[in-house]
């Protein structure tokens, strides 16, 4: 039976998988930004049990100015089953200052492009 905190280690991957493609905390962006959790909230709902192939879907339910909520679930590769659905909520900070900042464009429209299951 998979542990309890492998389901917020999977979420954290899949969603930094994603945000590295967009360019997120690339040292030659004009100006660097990093992203730090502010909050973690997981649902279990049913044991993941055995080995096998899973996926997390991601997507965008808040952006605010400095910080962004995603939701995510993981599931069985065909997204029949769901183990745990949650939600992970990040703050921009400046990577000179570590004090939150404000989001870029590039940024925002990463997160406009994940659309969630009801989309």
């Amino acid at each position: 039976m998979l542990h309890n905190s492998r389901y917020a280690v999977m979420a954290e991957r899949a969603f930094n998988t994603y945000a590295f493609s967009l360019g997120f905390g690339r040292s030659e962006e004009a100006v660097p930004s990093h992203h730090v959790v502010k909050a973690v909230a997981i649902v279990f709902d049913l044991p993941l049990i055995g080995n096998g192939e899973i996926a997390v879907h991601l997507w965008t339910e808040r952006i605010g100015r400095t910080s962004a909520t995603m939701g995510f679930r993981v599931c069985n590769r065909d997204g029949s089953t769901t183990y745990a659905r949650g939600t992970r909520t990040i703050v921009n900070v400046s990577g000179e200052t570590m004090r939150p900042t404000e989001w870029s464009e590039g940024h925002r429209a990463g997160f406009d492009r994940i659309q969630g299951p009801e989309a």
